[in-house]
């Protein structure tokens, strides 16, 4: 059986984002986001979710830079 969130799950794995910096740009525990991905989210859960990490990714790239 497939994990729910697959794709949230491999953006975050692929553009290392920690589950914790996720959950703090979305306002919420890590716990609450660890719970949250056990089961299928909405299509708009996930584009949010995706979007978010594409913004800490991409800040993550400046420090490195700087």
């Amino acid at each position: 059986m497939a994990k729910a969130n697959k794709i949230v799950r491999d953006e975050l794995k692929v553009r290392g984002v920690r589950h914790w910096e996720l959950a703090h740009e979305l306002g919420i525990s890590e716990q609450t986001l660890v719970r949250w991905l056990r089961f299928e989210l909405s299509e708009d859960k996930q584009l949010d979710m995706l979007e978010k990490i594409e913004e800490i990714a991409k800040r993550k790239e400046i420090a490195i830079d700087d």
